[in-house]
Formats: C-alpha cells, sequence, structure tokens
C-alpha cells in the first residue's frame, strides 16, 4: 500500500513537472558568457579573437528553449500549440527594444554623424522585418573589418536570423510532432540538417568576401537546429533530478570540460581562418551543445555553477547589452582618438556606458511593455493626453520617442543618393593604388637588373659617402624633399622591392615607388594579417617576389604569433624582411601589434623592424584627419624611414 501510494505520489509530481516551466537560471550564465565574448571580442579583438562564437551559443540556447516549450505546450495542451500567442511572446520581448534602439542609433547620426545615414533605409526596413543579414550580405562590410567605417547596425544581422525561426519554427515542429511518433526521428531530422547547413558554410566559404557564409541564415542555421534536436531528446522538464552519483559525475565532468573548450575558443578561434569554416565552427557549435545539455539537466551541477546574482543581472539583460553595444561603441570610438594608448580605460568606459543604456532600456522599455496589458492602452492613452503632469514619466518618455522618430524621418529621407561618396583620403588611396599597379609591371622588370647592381654596389668600398654633387638635377631634389643623403638615395634606387600591406602602404605607393623605382607594390584597403599568407605565395608564384619584402600590416587588426610566423616562413629565409610597426592610436591593437613585430624581428634574423610608431606618435600633423594614414607632408616621413632603415641593413 504504501509502495502503490509512493509511486503515485511519484506519477503526480511528474505529471505536476510536465506541465511546469522550470526556468533555467544556469541559461543566464550562458547568455552572460556569450554576450562577454561578443562585447570583448568587440572592444579587444586582439585579446579575444574567437569572442563572436559567443553567437552560436545564443543560437543554441534559442533552439533549444523554443522548441522544448512548443514541445510542452503541446504534450500539455492536448497535441495544440497557440501560435498567435507564441508570436505574440515574441513580438512584446524583442520589436520594443530593437525599434527603441533604431530609433535612438538613427537620430543619433542623423544629427552628428550623417556619414552612417548611408543605405538607412534599407537597413531600417530589413531589421523591422527580419531580413537584415541578407541585407548585409549585398551591402554591408565584412564583420571583422572593424577600421573602415563600422555600422552602428552590423550585428543585428544575428536578430534577423532569430525572427526568421521563430516565424517558421512553430509550424515546423507541429509538422516533425504531426509526421514522425518518434522523438529520435524528429531529432535525426533536424540534426540532418544541421549537418547540410554546416557543409553550405564549408563549400560556400571564400576568403575574399566572408559576408555570404557569416551573414547567411542557410550557413548559420546549424546552431539553432543541433540546439532544436536537443530539445526533442534531451528536454528539460522530463530530466530526472535523483540521478546516481556516477551520472551526476559524468555530467558535471562534460559540462566543466565543454566550459573550458568554449572559454579556450574564445582565445584561439580565428573569424577569418578557413578552418574555422570548414567545420571548426560546427564542432565548437557540437561541444557548446554539451554544456547547454549539463546546464538543462536537473540532476546535473553545472546549473548551480553558472547561477549566481552577477550572471542572473546580465542574463537577464543580455538581449538588450547585444542590442545597445556597437552603437555605443562606433560614437564613442567616432569622439575618441587615443584608445590604442589607453585601451583598457576606455574599454571600461564603453562597458560603463553600455549598462547604463541597457538599464535604461531594460526599466523603461523592455519589462514595462513586456508586461503591459493591451487593453488598456485607449484608456491610459487618454489619461496622458488628458492629465500629463500626473504622468510625468510618460510624458517625458513620449517626447523623446517622438524626437527620435520624427529624427529618424529625416535621416530616413535625407539618405545620401547613390550610396557612400567616396572621401579625399580614399579617392587619394584609390589613385594611388591605381597608378602603383600601372608602376609594378616596369618595377617588375627591372628587379633583375637592380640585383645586379646591388650586388656589384656591396662589392666596392664605401670609406665615403658618394658625393651630393655628382648626383643628377632630379636626384639631388628627391634626396631633400625625402631627408635622404646621396648613400640613401642611391642605395634605395639600386635595391628590389616587394612592398605588400593595407591602405597605408597604397597610400604611400607614389613616394615608395619614387624612391624604389623597382619597387612592386601590393597593398589592399582593410587587409589583415591572415590574408597575408595567400598574397605572399601569389606573388612568388609570378616571380614578384624580391629578396627585399617590405611588410606594412597590422591597421585593421591584430598579428597572432602563428600569423606572424606563416608570413615570415611564406617569404622565406633566403629574403630580406622589412616590417613597418602600426601608427593606429585609434584602435586598442596598437601596442599588441607592435610588441609582436618587435618579437618576430628577435625570433628570425632576416626580419628587420621600421619603426614608424616611434618616429611618428608625436607627430600628429603628418596625417590626415583619422590619424593613421600619413597626409602628403607624412609620407614624405614614412619613405625616409624605410629607405634610411632599409639601406642601414644592407650596407652593413
Amino acid at each position: 500500500m504504501d509502495q502503490t501510494r509512493t509511486r503515485l505520489t511519484r506519477a503526480t509530481f511528474r505529471s505536476q513537472r510536465a506541465g511546469k516551466r522550470r526556468y533555467i537560471t544556469g541559461f543566464d550564465g550562458l547568455r552572460t558568457l556569450a554576450v562577454l565574448g561578443v562585447i570583448i571580442y568587440h572592444l579587444a579583438p586582439s585579446s579575444m579573437q574567437g569572442g563572436y562564437l559567443g553567437v552560436p551559443i545564443f543560437f543554441l540556447i534559442s533552439g533549444y528553449l523554443v522548441t522544448y516549450l512548443l514541445i510542452q505546450e503541446w504534450e500539455t495542451h492536448s497535441k495544440r500549440v497557440a501560435f498567435l500567442s507564441f508570436y505574440g511572446r515574441r513580438v512584446k520581448r524583442l520589436y520594443p527594444a530593437l525599434v527603441t534602439m533604431i530609433l535612438g542609433t538613427t537620430a543619433y547620426i542623423t544629427l552628428f554623424q550623417r556619414s552612417l545615414l548611408v543605405n538607412i533605409r534599407g537597413t531600417i526596413v530589413s531589421n523591422l522585418t527580419y531580413l537584415y543579414n541578407w541585407f548585409e550580405i549585398n551591402h554591408g562590410q565584412s564583420y571583422f573589418d572593424r577600421f573602415n567605417g563600422e555600422s552602428p547596425f552590423t550585428h543585428l544581422w544575428t536578430l534577423s536570423i532569430e525572427g526568421q525561426f521563430y516565424l517558421v519554427w512553430p509550424l515546423v515542429v507541429v509538422g516533425l510532432l504531426l509526421l514522425f511518433r518518434s522523438r529520435v526521428k524528429d531529432a535525426i531530422v533536424l540534426m540532418v540538417g544541421a549537418i547540410l547547413s554546416a557543409i553550405a558554410m564549408g563549400l560556400l566559404y571564400d576568403p575574399t568576401n566572408l559576408n555570404r557564409v557569416y551573414y547567411g541564415t542557410d550557413t548559420r542555421m546549424f546552431a539553432i537546429l543541433i540546439g532544436a534536436a536537443m530539445a526533442f531528446i534531451w528536454p528539460a522538464y522530463k530530466l530526472r533530478d535523483n540521478i546516481s552519483q556516477t551520472h551526476r559525475f559524468m555530467l558535471d565532468g562534460l559540462g566543466l570540460l565543454a566550459l573550458a573548450g568554449t572559454i579556450y575558443l574564445f582565445f584561439t578561434m580565428n573569424g577569418q581562418a578557413a578552418s574555422t569554416y570548414r567545420g571548426g565552427m560546427f564542432w565548437f557549435t557540437m561541444m557548446s551543445a554539451i554544456l547547454v545539455a549539463t546546464v538543462a539537466h536537473p540532476g546535473s551541477d553545472m546549473n548551480r555553477i553558472l547561477s549566481n546574482k552577477v550572471f542572473s543581472y546580465v542574463g537577464k539583460r543580455s538581449y538588450g547589452i547585444y542590442l545597445y553595444q556597437f552603437p555605443v561603441m562606433i560614437f564613442y570610438e567616432a569622439r575618441v582618438h587615443n584608445i590604442g594608448n589607453h585601451p583598457l580605460i576606455h574599454a571600461l568606459i564603453e562597458v560603463a556606458l553600455i549598462m547604463v543604456v541597457t538599464e535604461l532600456s531594460y526599466r523603461f522599455v523592455e519589462n514595462p511593455v513586456r508586461h503591459y496589458q493591451y487593453r488598456q492602452l485607449g484608456h491610459d492613452l487618454w489619461r496622458a493626453v488628458s492629465h500629463p503632469l500626473s504622468h510625468r514619466a510618460t510624458s517625458v518618455l513620449s517626447v523623446i520617442a517622438v524626437a527620435c522618430f520624427a529624427l529618424t524621418a529625416v535621416g530616413f529621407v535625407q539618405q545620401p543618393a547613390g550610396g557612400a561618396k567616396p572621401t579625399a583620403l580614399q579617392k587619394t588611396i584609390t589613385k594611388r593604388q591605381a597608378a602603383a599597379q600601372k608602376q609594378n609591371s616596369a618595377a617588375a622588370k627591372k628587379q633583375r637588373e637592380l640585383a645586379k647592381a646591388q650586388a656589384k654596389a656591396k662589392r666596392e668600398k664605401h670609406d665615403k659617402a658618394v658625393a651630393f654633387s655628382k648626383m643628377s638635377k632630379k636626384d639631388q631634389k628627391t634626396a631633400k624633399y625625402y631627408f635622404l643623403n646621396a648613400e640613401e638615395l642611391t642605395t634605395s634606387k639600386q635595391t628590389p622591392l616587394t612592398a605588400v600591406g593595407d591602405s597605408v602602404l597604397l597610400d604611400d605607393s607614389g613616394d615608395l615607388q619614387e624612391v624604389f623605382p623597382g619597387a612592386v607594390v601590393n597593398g589592399e584597403v582593410g587587409r589583415q594579417a591572415s590574408a597575408m599568407p595567400g598574397v605572399i605565395s601569389s606573388l612568388s608564384s609570378r616571380g614578384q617576389l624580391a629578396k627585399n619584402v617590405l611588410v606594412n600590416i597590422g591597421t585593421n587588426g591584430n598579428i597572432t604569433q602563428d600569423q606572424a610566423d606563416q608570413i615570415v616562413h611564406g617569404i622565406g629565409k633566403d629574403h630580406q624582411i622589412f616590417w613597418v610597426t602600426a601608427h593606429v592610436p585609434t584602435r586598442e591593437w596598437q601596442h599588441q601589434v607592435n610588441a609582436m613585430i618587435h618579437k618576430t624581428a628577435k625570433k628570425y634574423p632576416n626580419v628587420h623592424v621600421i619603426d614608424w610608431y616611434t618616429t611618428a606618435k608625436d607627430h600628429s600633423s603628418w596625417f590626415v584627419k583619422d590619424n593613421v594614414h600619413p597626409n602628403d607632408y607624412g609620407n614624405r616621413y614614412f619613405t625616409s624611414l624605410i629607405a634610411k632603415t632599409i639601406t642601414k641593413q644592407l650596407n652593413q
């Protein structure tokens, strides 16, 4: 009798538990981990190069929670799902903060940063219709380009994928539940879909244009599908908490290993490496799925480990933190020009600003709207209009909302026609790039002759510098213009050189080829260290890799030890490598890039540092407005430093 009563009690408890939604507090910890990874990556990509992997964790949690709640509703409500109720909850949860962010951001750029109004109509419409990720594929810049005019809306691509998921998923889940009687078969179908998505990511990967695989719904859907598949075979409301000690240890061990692996890859998985898109991100997501599964299990300690007041606070606000991070960062960094000198201080200020804006949104927008009873809307509007003084907070918010809407409308109407007009710097770089490419053909042919001349010059004694008076008038003028003596100019004119780098090199290409007529210049706007091995290999295969190679990379992002090693090995130990340090005070990676360049020079005897940063750091008059690209006067000093350093090394 007692055993029967016990069995009935347990059955009743399971039945009650099946109808009750358990709030998994550890998921707030996972959301905190994910949003911290994303924010640190955006603030300091050189410190956490894999922080963008927080996004697959968000997708995993969404896929798991939404699916298992739909299944639970189906099982406890006589095989029915309230579609309208589901969509209503999603809209109330996500739309108000999104609209607030779009209005506030557009109002700000209309007033203070009108250059960002480019494509603003498409940006607003596609965000409100959750199609922005596809808009970014065709109109946006690379997610990893942190230097060339970032958009404060770029990060919203993830919300569009989530919105598309919410729109179709109740129908998909109900379809699977009706089609298959086995939850395992449902999970297999979803895992097949996840694998196909990961395969599409690998097949569509293009190192010259990551937008398609990075923003695409089809190529990023595998994280959501993996989470959804877990919900069919690992639903939290059906898992027992009274498990054996052995099983508990097993769950905790797997969870801790997955947590450690997740954090490790946050620091090590390069977002531009081919391996990331050809399986790396998929396997990271699978590992993170183990972490999600252990947190969801009531018998594991992982939920408790990832539950505390701080994680709860951040996790509940993770949506707002994610929303407002980019606008705050971009607007702040547009006003502050010495971030590279004090990266930690500025990062803390930016985090504080993000948290303040998020808290205001959470208290005055997200929470009130989520719990608001829309049946009262007409009555509340009438009270606010008829008694404005008794609802001061509401009145103030209403005025702010109207002002933001009006400014957004102005920005919407005043979108620049024909897209963004190139700046003076962009026009200059484009012009000089074309000129450099035209000069490259002649320079490549001249390199063999220069190599012979250089060998002959080395055999001669250099007890005295070549007399300045014996130089041609043209060479005398060139030497004076670039602050060079006769020996420095003569050596430079006889030196075959291949220069590889980014927009700073392109900006200087005309001056460089004036002093080094045998220089082949290969530069690209926005180029990062990850692209260098491919460029070097291409130059080598075309016979354009001279014995002396100038490397100017580091303006647009950090350089890892592996990347530096690949660059040096790709060029080869039989070449002399001259690596220019970066002057980019507006970015936090400046000092880390330069430290890596110096470290690489100590590691390899054929690598020599051209210390542009130290030479230029106190000369703001040498630069254009961005304080990164030299102006015409600065290019004279930039070219001079290169020539002097190369001459000194070659004539030792």
